[in-house]
């Protein structure tokens, strides 16, 4: 393998893990496939690259793919990559589990927000000249009723205040 083939791959790995960590992933496998592909397997790095190559599968949608990395890495010569791998293919082999779905939260698609804001914008101009919205006045707090005796924290946080400033200015000097 040149010196040339492996900064190449580098690169490539560097690329690969920066779109998966900005949510790019096909982007991310089809530069850390490139970058596997100049490595030999059995290196280190080509055993790192491996393993992020099954995380960029699996968040792309291709389990099968994942699970097939992860069952070659198995066997690969350094310990940490084939211990990496064991873990990775028992979670990718764990029985999937059915949530009901009021335990999950909905996520709106906010790409369809910048075609939606102009329809908005007239939408809501059109009920304001319309006269359909009546304007929203404050609510008054009649004084009398509020109950100002129990402000006894107010005075103690006062006079804390006060202490600690006096401080201060008695250890400047």
């Amino acid at each position: 393998m040149s010196a040339e083939s492996l900064e190449i791959a580098k690169t490539r790995y560097q690329l690969g893990k920066a779109a998966f960590e900005n949510g790019q992933y096909r982007e991310s496998v089809e530069n850390l496939e490139k970058a596997i592909a100049l490595l030999n397997r059995n290196s280190r790095l080509g055993g790192e690259v491996g393993i992020w190559l099954v995380t960029a599968f699996e968040a792309a949608g291709r389990t099968e793919d994942a699970i097939a990395q992860c069952q070659q890495l198995q066997r690969h010569p350094h310990f940490e990559t084939s211990k990496q791998a064991r873990h990775l293919l028992y979670i990718l082999q764990a029985p999937k589990l059915v949530r009901p779905s009021e335990w999950m939260t909905e996520i709106p698609d906010l790409g369809v927000l910048a075609d939606n804001e102009s329809k908005t914008r007239v939408t809501l101009s059109a009920k304001k000249s319309s006269g359909q919205q009546k304007p929203v006045e404050p609510e008054y707090v009649d004084l009398s009723q509020v109950n100002t005796s129990d402000n006894r924290f107010i005075w103690i946080a006062l006079i804390a205040v006060g202490l600690t400033i006096s401080y201060l200015v008695w250890l400047s000097f």
